[in-house]
């Protein structure tokens, strides 16, 4: 981090090192094309330079590229007009549509970002072993079979526990006042 906030260079080089196969696989799962996966690091690490300073992620660092591949890599499906296509992100678009409402207006964007932190509380209040699902499933956008893989489970109680989170997180955002 200090690199960064010194403007050193070598800050990138240090950056790919530790976290560069993290990061291209989030893209390599999200973009299903490794040449894209590593245009999408790399201006991951071009974002980051430009962002680092003013913001200074110095104990979050690893939470702050992720986001900003996983920003970039969607991106460059929706300019290849591959997401609508995605059967992968189509069914975990699906499955999510079952429990937040997608905004269409100016207040379902002001709303969006209220429910992101509605979320967030949700998952706050599970174990951590079910957060971490959740996140990989929809955030990383992980297969149920590499977290199962991952976790030792079965494919099968993976989907269990997803499906009854997904119920879960539907009645919480309800009892929040939120109509789905």
């Amino acid at each position: 981090m200090e690199l960064f906030l010194n403007r050193d260079e070598s800050a990138i080089t240090h950056t790919s090192e530790k976290y560069g196969q993290r990061l291209r696989s989030i893209s390599q799962r999200i973009t299903a094309d490794s040449f894209a996966a590593e245009e999408c690091e790399n201006d991951t690490y071009h974002e980051a330079w430009n962002r680092i300073p003013p913001n200074e992620p110095k104990t979050y660092l690893l939470a702050f590229l992720s986001k900003i591949i996983r920003n970039i890599s969607i991106n460059r499906c929706v300019e290849r007009a591959r997401l609508k296509r995605n059967a992968y992100i189509t069914e975990l678009s699906d499955e999510m549509e079952q429990c937040i409402p997608s905004p269409n207006d100016v207040e379902g964007c002001l709303d969006g970002i209220e429910i992101g932190q509605i979320i967030s509380a949700f998952l706050h209040k599970q174990s951590k072993e079910k957060r971490v699902i959740f996140m990989h499933r929809y955030y990383y956008l992980d297969s149920v079979s590499s977290i199962a893989g991952r976790f030792g489970y079965s494919e099968s109680k993976v989907k269990t526990m997803l499906f009854r989170m997904r119920n879960d997180l539907r009645n919480y955002l309800i009892r929040e006042g939120y109509t789905l």
